[in-house]
């Protein structure tokens, strides 16, 4: 049942990067602990980038900490999905890609493996989007040429060929602590309420009860549960080379639970901390109400006291996008593989998805103005989060099948928890679609 994937299934660019790590079987917990963290890490930063900015902002500066549970229950919801997803690729060798063209219909598959190609584009626009502003706040360029700038990211995949996997997630990790230092210096000099902090912890029906927060709150979900990381967690698991017996896979699967939480926990502190930045600095009478990513950007400055805080803004924006292009990349690459086994190399891959977002954020920044931007992000994230049951049911169907998991599958308390998520996750995507047909 169990096959023990070999370096030449390796998820990113396996013809360019030395894809494994291997873990002895007598080195002590700790030092496995270590050999095991990397992969949470790499998915966690699609849990941060400019889509989760624009949403949390706006979030933030209309409706102030109200909407702080749905980025702490997006995130819960997120931990949940990724430990499937995680244990799928451990116990089975596969990723959910591969699976789906297995195990579904052709005309099936290739539905799926569109609607996984639409969550990467729109997660590339919102890296294209956040980006092209962060280089216009901290360069002073157009958007226009921000948007055209993003391109050359290219350039830094290419760099990055031959170079190992813990290489790249030792890049990613740099630029994870660099937002993180970035926001919490920012909490520093802008001193939120932190009683209201906590009770905006507490759930709230009534803070989502009416449309525009329901919406914001769909964007928040989508910002934070990625699609396609569902795929790429599958995917880069497996550069953990173990033993196929039974008590290792449970040691792998415990380690790598581990290395999960802990980094979408992370996540959340960062998505929380730019929802609470927010609301300190903007919801509150005088403030104004801050609608756009950019004009928090301009807005810092003064009420901080210090134009360091609007520098730390951009710098965490920059690096939020530039993390997300790496798991961007090598989700593409799972994707495609997996579902059309097809092979290109990683600058090839990361040319084409880079092109089919550039075009429609170069025409919305040029046809809708400066300020299109916080707009254009908050939507890119609604369109994940309508992509995110074409994923999630595949993943809950196969982690809950005894023939594929052995003792492995999901627990009867499990499969009523991710159902749950399904159904209140399909439902709000239903409703949202209601409202855009028959109401606006």
């Amino acid at each position: 049942m169990f096959k023990l994937p070999t370096t030449a299934t390796a998820p990113f660019c396996p013809s360019e990067v030395a894809g494994t790590v291997l873990v002895p079987e007598s080195d002590p917990f700790f030092k496995k602990l270590l050999r095991f963290a990397g992969p949470g890490l790499l998915v966690s930063v699609g849990y941060m980038d400019p889509g989760n900015w624009a949403t949390a902002i706006q979030g933030g500066s209309q409706f102030g900490y109200s909407l702080l549970f749905v980025v702490v229950l997006s995130s819960l919801a997120a931990i949940a999905l990724q430990c499937l997803s995680m244990r799928l690729g451990i116990v089975t060798g596969k990723d959910l890609a591969v699976h789906c063209r297995e195990q579904y219909p052709p005309a099936v598959s290739r539905a799926l493996w569109v609607f996984a190609e639409l969550s990467i584009i729109a997660c590339d626009l919102a890296e294209v989007l956040g980006c092209a502003l962060a280089f216009n706040l901290l360069l002073g360029v157009s958007l226009p040429t921000g948007v055209a700038l993003t391109a050359l990211d290219t350039v830094i995949v290419l760099g990055l060929k031959g170079k190992g996997f813990r290489q790249l997630e030792a890049i990613v990790l740099g630029l994870v602590i660099t937002i993180g230092v970035c926001l919490f210096s920012e909490l520093v000099l802008i001193k939120p309420d932190w009683a209201a902090v906590m009770a905006g912890v507490v759930p709230s029906i009534q803070a989502v009860a009416s449309r525009e927060p329901l919406y914001l709150a769909i964007g928040i979900l989508g910002a934070t549960v990625m699609p396609h990381n569902l795929y790429l967690h599958s995917s880069v698991v497996q550069t953990r080379v173990v033993r196929r017996d039974q008590r290792t896979l449970t040691e792998a699967i415990t380690l790598s639970r581990i290395d999960t939480v802990v980094s979408l926990l992370i996540a959340l502190f960062i998505n929380g901390s730019i929802l609470v930045l927010a609301a300190a600095a903007f919801h509150k009478p005088g403030g104004g109400e801050v609608m756009d990513i950019d004009q928090a950007y301009y807005l810092l400055a003064p009420i901080a006291g210090t134009t360091l805080a609007a520098i730390l803004f951009g710098l965490a924006l920059l690096a939020s996008g530039q993390s997300s292009t790496f798991t961007g990349t090598i989700a593409g690459q799972v994707i495609m593989e997996g579902f059309l086994k097809l092979k290109i190399p990683c600058w090839q891959r990361r040319l084409l998805t880079r092109a089919l977002a550039l075009g429609p954020a170069m025409a919305g920044v040029l046809t809708l103005g400066d300020h299109a931007i916080g707009r254009m992000l908050v939507m890119s994230q609604v369109v994940l989060s309508l992509q995110l049951p074409f994923a999630m049911y595949p993943l809950i169907r196969l982690t809950s099948r005894g023939d594929l998991m052995g003792t492995f599958a999901n627990r009867w308390w499990t499969n009523v928890l991710v159902w749950f998520l399904f159904a209140l996750i399909s439902s709000a995507n239903i409703w949202l679609v209601s409202q855009t047909i028959f109401v606006s």
